[in-house]
């Protein structure tokens, strides 16, 4: 039950252990903390004194600028660094602003969602809101939340005589670091992109200054600490990128331009808000995939009835090429191979199917490039019949999800959603929108929207990153913005090193939809792209772990039903839940090694994972309650190196004070089920 413990304003700031001042023209900064205290977020005005910072390549930004600095644990982990709006035609917002007024507050508060990494959310942050008003008469507010796993900030337009519509063409926003920070960017190449691409590993010296990165980007400043930004709350407005800054360690924001107007960004009538500017901070990696600060920067629940919404693992045809080794008939996209993949979901105790692309009536089919574009979704090809499909889905108590083309849904969305709900359809796997500009992203709010009120779940693939919006609209239970397991068809992209990659970069933001469940494993030395029967690059025991690391309410399980028959490590695939009450990051770094235990009610399932190099990790067991466990373990066998497929399965009673030493062969993982003895 949520419950509201304070709301404090007008300069009440008893519980956040900070006397703000806020007098014109004084120039000490404002300053609010964590509840913990940890955490230190100061607003400055004026000038920027000479030797304030200790970032040595600080320029002093123009006079009477608007600058932020971030602390952690005392020490300076975001240096003096430039806040502000420029709006085209105008003169830039932020610049010879002075101080107005400040309020502050504190919230805590816990809320229900149905489905997520934790089945409840905290919500406890202090809060500082600060206006400001430059000699035009132009008012910008500025508003500040810190809560134990970070800091957040956002613009705040208010209603005005002096500025009553904006055209803001970018951000003055900076982010300079306290030290030559290791960095983890993804370099994409174009406002328009699926967002799918390698994570790199550079110091912020050493990015260069063309470069577009993408959200979240990932630091580490020694001695400080581990800081991530990314945005969260995209309403009314463009995603956020970072570039290379001025400074040696700096770096800024930059905005996804309109389509039909590149110099500008963001059209807005005042009031309005940006989105949150949000650094996940904490002295461990683990600590940021932990949080759920994304989710608390966005508005409540809009849908007051989310029974219908329930997180599932799902058969899919699409990855193994629609393969069906076992059948007579020809395969394809046809009535026959959809009740193969609907026994399989059956069998396996899957509540949906994916039916990919190819279901629905398409104009034309040029290549891959405009596959399926425009289609009419409300409109069936000979080969599929529908209604035999959906009366025999019942008939097995699976549920039915289906592929579509952005452009589609745009075109038929007020026909075909009413349409779906009508034939029973769980959810729409929507593709190929690759950008997140004002405009598009006003077209994600508006299918989450449309597809609440006909209670269908929405997954986005070809998308950016996610922002919290699962929140508000819980039937946006997964999106993709992440190179996935279906670069395998065509490249060996996503191997052992991506996959301790992905959870400390793309997984910060939310879920991701990967399509784990590879079992035609390979090493590196047997691995061949194909587009049929596609092999997975890493061990069997990697594969299965990815169920438990990555995150995802509506988990694919990719490959074809017949590799997974008499296989006992398909036991565990059937075991592990796609919705959690609790996580926990146990160990690892990017690019090296993780590992995650997550709880499902009383059980425990432990995910671990290693690069390509050969590993033992300790995994204690303090997580769990009193009493006796035991421990299904399903781990990599001796050779597993030279044969991916080979993995062992070991029974283990244990309790809170065991420690396993788990043993990773190169692109090895573990996977392990804890459930209560007596069981």
């Amino acid at each position: 039950m949520s419950h509201l413990r304070s709301t404090l304003l007008c300069l009440l700031a008893l519980c956040i252990a900070e006397t703000l001042t806020a007098q014109t023209g004084d120039t000490a900064p404002l300053k609010v903390t964590s509840p913990n205290g940890q955490i230190a977020f100061l607003l400055f005005e004026g000038h920027a004194e000479k030797g304030a910072t200790d970032h040595e390549a600080f320029e002093a930004p123009a006079p009477s600028s608007l600058r932020y600095a971030v602390e952690f644990r005392g020490k300076r982990m975001i240096a003096e660094s430039s806040l502000g709006l420029e709006a085209a035609g105008q003169s830039a917002l932020g610049p010879g602003m002075r101080n107005m007024g400040a309020e502050t507050g504190s919230t805590d508060q816990t809320y229900a969602i149905p489905v997520g990494k934790t089945s409840s959310v905290r919500d406890h942050y202090n809060s500082l809101h600060a206006d400001y008003e430059d000699a035009a008469g132009r008012k910008l507010g500025i508003e500040v939340r810190v809560y134990d796993d970070g800091a957040a900030f956002r613009y705040i337009v208010p209603d005005q005589p002096a500025l009553k519509q904006v055209r803001i063409a970018r951000e003055n926003t900076e982010f300079a670091f306290s030290k030559d920070a290791t960095t983890y960017p993804l370099i994409l190449n174009g406002y328009q992109s699926s967002w799918e691409d390698e994570y790199q590993e550079r110091q912020v010296s050493g990015l260069h200054g063309d470069w577009l990165i993408g959200l979240p980007f990932l630091t580490e400043e020694p001695g400080v600490g581990w800081v991530a930004i990314t945005e969260a709350g995209i309403y009314n407005y463009a995603g956020m990128y970072l570039r290379k800054g001025k400074g040696r360690f700096d770096v800024r924001a930059d905005l996804s331009p309109r389509v039909d107007e590149p110099g500008v960004a963001v059209e807005a009538t005042t009031p309005f808000s940006s989105p949150w500017r949000v650094l996940m901070i904490g002295d461990e990696p683990g600590r940021l995939i932990e949080s759920n600060i994304i989710l608390n920067l966005n508005p409540p629940s809009k849908i007051v009835d989310t029974s219908w919404i329930k997180a599932g693992k799902s058969a899919w045809d699409w990855w193994s090429g629609q393969a069906a080794p076992s059948v007579t008939f020809k395969t394809g996209m046809n009535t026959a191979t959809m009740k193969h993949y609907i026994d399989f979901a059956s069998e396996s105790g899957f509540p949906y199917m994916l039916i990919d692309a190819g279901w629905a009536v398409a104009p034309t089919r040029n290549g891959p490039e405009d596959y399926e574009a425009l289609a009419d979704i409300t409109s069936v090809v000979p080969e599929v019949d529908m209604p035999e499909l959906l009366r025999y889905a019942k008939e097995k108590n699976v549920k039915l999800w289906l592929w579509s083309h952005w452009t589609s849904v745009d075109k038929y969305m007020d026909q075909a959603f009413p349409l779906f709900e009508k034939w029973g359809i769980a959810g729409v796997k929507i593709d190929f929108m690759n950008r997140d500009d004002q405009w598009m992203v006003g077209f994600f709010h508006r299918v989450v929207e449309n597809a609440a009120a006909h209670h269908l779940m929405i997954d986005f693939h070809g998308a950016y990153k996610p922002d919290g919006l699962r929140r508000t609209w819980p039937n946006l239970v997964t999106r993709e913005g992440v190179m996935g397991k279906e670069y395998l068809k065509w490249s060996a992209r996503t191997g052992p090193v991506h996959n301790t990659t992905l959870p400390f970069t793309r997984m910060l933001a939310g879920p991701l939809d990967y399509t784990p469940g590879a079992f035609g494993n390979s090493n590196r030395e047997n691995f061949v792209p194909r587009n049929f029967m596609p092999m997975g690059l890493g061990t069997r025991a990697h594969e299965l772990a990815l169920f438990v690391v990555l995150e995802s309410p509506f988990m694919m399980v990719s490959d074809y039903p017949e590799h997974y028959k008499g296989e006992k490590a398909f036991d565990f695939i059937k075991q592990v839940p796609a919705t959690w009450d609790e996580v926990r990051v146990l160990s690892g770094r990017p690019m090296k090694n993780i590992t995650i235990a997550r709880r499902s009610g009383t059980d425990w399932f432990v995910g671990s994972l290693t690069n390509w190099d050969e590993r033992t990790v300790k995994v204690p067991l303090s997580f769990l309650g009193e009493g006796k466990y035991v421990a299904e373990i399903y781990a990599d066998a001796p050779d597993a190196a030279q044969e991916a497929t080979h993995s062992t399965f070991t029974k283990l009673t244990l309790d809170k004070n065991s420690v396993l030493d788990v043993h990773m062969v190169s692109g090895g993982g573990n996977a392990i089920w804890i459930h209560p003895a007596g069981r």
